[in-house]
């Protein structure tokens, strides 16, 4: 019954604690994080609660407290503060401790570029698929918006995210039902492209680089004002 509870605490209680080491102190910056994360989470919250009222995905009760907010389960909110936190702290921890781990601004370009032309036919091609297709216009806005305003964010992101996907793959394999008789999350696979990674709907990939890029993006814009 505490699952749920417990992955949210676990991914963020580790990266929270060293956000006061004393090199980094990334915790300096927790005004602008905390923006960050309030005004992201409050779009994919919105997306989350239409999603579960549409039965795109929805939560296993044995694995959650009992204490719902439209109809989502507390964890669920939490989600959206616990993990794009622990991937936000990686990001920021490569790049003090390894600050010239980056790509050039040519390979992510390209990059960023050949992910939008591999969307743009998923959009087209899967109107019908809730999850894919509103997944795919909301990566294909990020990624727009890095190529524009954010290359030499993408430049670092590309890397850390490879780093973040392990920690999201241990998670999210466990919350999509790696290991357990049922998912703590399930998704209605005539909702999305029915392709897994394991348990994981390869969408999650997409999500997970929207959910954590956009937060990026939004602390370097709070640390210039």
């Amino acid at each position: 019954m505490f699952l749920y509870l417990l992955l949210n605490i676990g991914s963020v209680s580790i990266p929270f604690l060293y956000s006061f080491e004393k090199k980094m102190r990334f915790i300096k910056h927790w005004k602008q994080v905390f923006t960050s994360l309030t005004i992201v989470a409050t779009v994919f919250i919105i997306w989350d609660v239409i999603f579960t009222t549409n039965g795109v995905w929805g939560f296993n009760p044995d694995y959650h407290l009992n204490i719902l907010f439209f109809g989502m389960p507390m964890e669920e909110w939490m989600f959206f503060f616990c993990i794009p936190y622990a991937s936000i702290f990686i990001h920021y921890a490569l790049a003090y401790f390894k600050p010239t781990l980056l790509l050039s601004k040519k390979m992510t370009r390209f990059i960023t570029f050949l992910f939008m032309l591999i969307l743009l036919p998923l959009v087209f091609l899967n109107i019908e698929k809730d999850y894919t297709f509103v997944n795919s216009i909301f990566l294909l806005f990020i990624l727009l918006m890095g190529a524009i305003y954010g290359i030499k964010h993408l430049q670092r992101f590309y890397i850390s995210f490879l780093v973040i996907l392990v920690p999201f793959f241990i998670v999210n394999g466990v919350l999509t039902g790696t290991g357990l008789e049922e998912p703590v999350v399930w998704y209605n696979n005539t909702k999305n492209l029915g392709i897994r990674l394991a348990t994981i709907p390869v969408e999650d990939i997409g999500y997970a680089f929207t959910l954590i890029f956009s937060n990026i993006l939004l602390i370097e814009k709070f640390k210039k004002n």
